[in-house]
């Protein structure tokens, strides 16, 4: 039951339970988007692992989330099951032996211990992603744009939350004078930010920002045979800071959109990514944001990538980008309170109607690993809804043991290249050195004869200002112990960041679509 060009998902039943045909995903439209919703338990995950393995057969690469820790199983080669073969009997397919198959896999987790470290870095993720992450008030995000905009004036590389943290020191012990020039600087917004950095930095973020940062094109690959490699997020973990999980996609969404080129509509997509647990993304999401993941979503479909929400309910994802999902799975909902009932009608109205049955009555009694399915074809028009039975998947059903795992990574094409931290110069280090020399400055002015110190010690904020003059000479000071000149530091550091700054301003730094940080 394979076409050429399209991708298998499964049998359609007539009212009399007789299978009817089978239902494909059209390749050219899978950049179409999708949407696969259901309850709990439902087969929303099977459903995910089938399409994976399709789009990976037909060459194209996929990332993924795995939320309940079982879709690692696609890494391993199926095995004998009876579900498994009375699913394949029921529509059609070969049982004797049923096909089975391992795929590509790459896992990756953001914190190394399930998969290949994943990372990025604070002017990569950008202050409006930033002000998601942090629950950040109006004032709060308008104080994290300022920072990084001394930040990219100044070519300051903000790379993990230590950057971050010196950077916020100086702007609150020296509130007054920026807000004069870049807008009304509370101290207590940039105190809110910093406990809420502190909380970040609690919950695992620290491990999530820093370098090497991922590549795209390492969630892109493709293999000698001609398969797209299937990239697992451990996500399990993750979901224990939800807000971190979203941000985290949404972030790769949109260097997605600023790395890729255009490419029209290619003959099957570049990438597909899947967001499960979708409505994570939109809980509490201020307007912005929305309208930018719709945007987003819109447009990157130009650059050959798919984006499928995978949710509970189909009211989890906007009325406006709900309109761009062309591609349906809709398995069982219950419609046990207003709420549910009003998701019914939803999802059955967005169907494009069979008369042979009822969408709403339908939907509630479907049964596991069963689904309204409708996809695009032809030039780009939905077929008629069909009541489907998904295919079994050809690779493991469950989790991969940890042994199985680490063998996969072993042998992944990006073993070695993010597994080590890597802490180059950056803002900290920048203001550090010269904050240790401010202090030792200052040591040797107060050392030194009255009548040397006549021409005063202005400081300005450099890029912004009149240089500094020339520190007064004198005796060098004996060194403070470790401790003492820890103190100095930090307390110096609030004082001369700008001067920072001005050495290097005149650095053209551009935001993408969604305030982060094009690479250069």
């Amino acid at each position: 039951m394979v076409e050429e060009g399209k991708l298998f998902i499964g049998a359609s039943r007539k009212p009399d339970d007789t299978i009817n045909k089978g239902e494909y995903l059209d390749l050219k439209f899978g950049n179409r988007h999708g949407l696969i919703t259901g309850a709990t338990g439902t087969g929303k995950t099977i459903t995910l692992q089938v399409l994976a393995e399709g789009f990976s057969n037909a060459g194209v690469p996929v990332f993924c989330a795995d939320v309940k820790g079982d879709l690692s199983g696609i890494g391993a080669i199926g095995e004998t099951k009876d579900f498994i073969l009375k699913r394949a009997e029921q529509i059609g397919l070969p049982t004797n032996p049923y096909d089975f198959q391992e795929f590509p896999v790459i896992f990756w987790d953001l914190y190394g211990e399930k998969g290949h470290r994943v990372r990025t870095t604070m002017s990569e993720m950008g202050p409006l992603l930033l002000s998601r992450l942090m629950h950040a008030t109006d004032a709060q995000e308008g104080v994290l744009n300022i920072a990084f905009k001394i930040a990219d004036q100044g070519g300051l590389p903000l790379l993990d939350l230590k950057d971050l943290q010196a950077l916020l020191n100086y702007m609150g012990e020296n509130a007054t004078q920026l807000s004069n020039q870049f807008g009304f600087i509370s101290k207590a917004s940039v105190g809110s930010i910093q406990r809420e950095l502190l909380i970040l930095e609690q919950q695992g973020a620290e491990h999530f920002f820093g370098e090497p940062a991922l590549k795209i094109t390492d969630i892109m690959r493709t293999t000698n045979d001609g398969r797209g490699a299937i990239s697992v997020l451990a996500a399990d973990k993750l979901m224990m800071n939800p807000r971190l999980y979203a941000t985290f996609l949404l972030w790769l969404l949109s260097e997605l959109f600023e790395e890729l080129p255009e490419v029209g509509d290619p003959e099957k997509p570049k990438l597909v990514f899947f967001f499960d647990e979708a409505h994570l993304l939109f809980n509490d999401a201020p307007k912005v944001l929305t309208e930018r993941v719709e945007q987003v979503v819109r447009l990157i479909r130009s650059k050959g990538v798919g984006v499928y929400f995978v949710t509970q309910n189909p009211l989890d994802v906007p009325e406006t980008i709900l309109g761009q999902l062309g591609n349906r799975v809709q398995h069982a909902l219950r419609a046990y309170t207003p709420r549910d009932q009003k998701a019914v009608k939803t999802a059955a109205d967005t169907f494009r109607p069979n008369p042979e049955f009822d969408c709403a009555t339908v939907i509630t009694n479907l049964g596991t690993g069963e689904a309204l399915v409708s996809t695009l074809e032809g030039k780009g028009a939905p077929t008629m809804v069909e009541r489907t039975l998904v295919r079994p998947p050809q690779s493991r059903v469950g989790p991969l043991t940890a042994e199985e795992r680490q063998k996969v990574m072993d042998v992944s094409p990006v073993r070695g290249q993010y597994d080590e931290d890597f802490d180059r110069e950056s803002a900290y280090e920048m203001l550090t050195a010269r904050a240790r020399r401010a202090a030792e400055a200052q040591q040797q002015a107060e050392q030194a004869p009255v009548e040397a110190n006549t021409g005063g010690g202005r400081w300005t904020l450099p890029g912004f200002g009149d240089e500094e003059p020339a520190a007064p000479t004198g005796k060098q000071a004996r060194p403070r112990s470790s401790g003492y000149q820890r103190e100095t530091v930090v307390e110096a550091a609030m004082k001369s960041v700008a001067r920072t700054v001005a050495t290097q301003v005149g650095r053209a730094l551009v935001r993408g679509i969604l305030g982060s940080l094009s690479r250069r």
